[in-house]
């Protein structure tokens, strides 16, 4: 989830997501948004307020490092409290508490199950939380345009997720990992799918979904290509979800009940890795 240089605009795609079936109806059963781009300023918002917390936190309470309790950890650690970044790895949590000068950080194995959402929403450096908004200003709102803000906000959310399982599996285990590029992908992602779907010119977009993914191989360890790469495939699995679900008076039924199964396997995934992380 560390940042990569991602952005795109397409006009179009807001006209093409603005044709209704039928009144106030999207193309694939969501509302029509009057404003498609008020989900993306509150996404925008809430990163930017946690970063400045983050940031004020550095700042009043050196000894507390906040990003490392919001971040994605797979498993505990004992860090040195005097935030010099070193650890002791393996050490449990009683004799973390027991050694002078340890801090005991918890990761998700151990039960600090929020981190899979707030680490999409951690930033720590200026350029990292700026160019992630910057993407989510342009791609967020011909998605909404399509979705509508229920549907583009359950993308958002569970292509996070996705990225935070991926994360879980692949990651070092006493690795930190955040930032919101997983959603990001898998927002471009399921614009991909959407734009072919309507048979719509998605070249630029496929250009800037390869630049990213070669960015985030070859731009060192400080990207998460894990958290990449499960947001990219479950943006693509949602869009299946709102697209290919059939018409019919109950499609958002039916689209909110695979909804539900989607996220079920991701906590269903989410269990079978921490037994191995124990």
């Amino acid at each position: 989830m560390i940042q990569a240089a991602v952005g795109f605009q397409c006009p179009e795609c807001v006209k093409q997501g603005a044709r209704a079936t039928r009144q106030n109806q999207g193309p694939y059963g969501g509302q029509i948004s009057t404003n498609p781009r008020q989900t993306s300023i509150v996404l925008i918002v809430i990163n930017a307020v946690v970063w400045a917390v983050i940031t004020a936190m550095g700042r009043l309470a050196p000894k507390i490092p906040l990003e490392q309790y919001l971040g994605l950890m797979p498993q505990g650690i004992c860090a040195v409290a005097d935030r010099s970044g070193m650890y002791w790895q393996g050490m449990n949590q009683a004799a973390c508490q027991a050694t002078a000068n340890g801090l005991w950080i918890p990761g998700v194995a151990d039960g600090a199950w929020w981190q899979l959402v707030t680490s999409i929403f951690t930033h720590v450096s200026i350029m990292h939380i700026a160019m992630n908004c910057l993407t989510l200003w342009f791609i967020g709102p011909p998605l909404e345009s399509y979705l509508g803000r229920a549907r583009f906000l359950a993308t958002y959310l569970l292509a996070g997720l996705f990225g935070s399982l991926a994360v879980y599996w692949l990651s070092a285990p006493y690795s930190l990992s955040y930032g919101g590029s997983g959603s990001l992908f898998g927002v471009m992602g399921a614009l991909a799918i959407i734009l072919w779907r309507q048979k719509g010119d998605f070249r630029q977009l496929l250009m800037w979904i390869g630049l990213n993914i070669v960015i985030t191989f070859v731009g060192g360890g400080s990207i998460s290509w894990q958290a990449h790469l499960g947001g990219l495939v479950g943006g693509a699995i949602l869009a299946c979800i709102w697209v290919f679900t059939k018409p019919s008076p109950h499609r958002a039924r039916d689209q909110w009940i695979l909804i539900g199964v989607t996220l079920a396997v991701i906590a269903l995934g989410l269990a079978a890795r921490t037994p191995m992380l124990i």
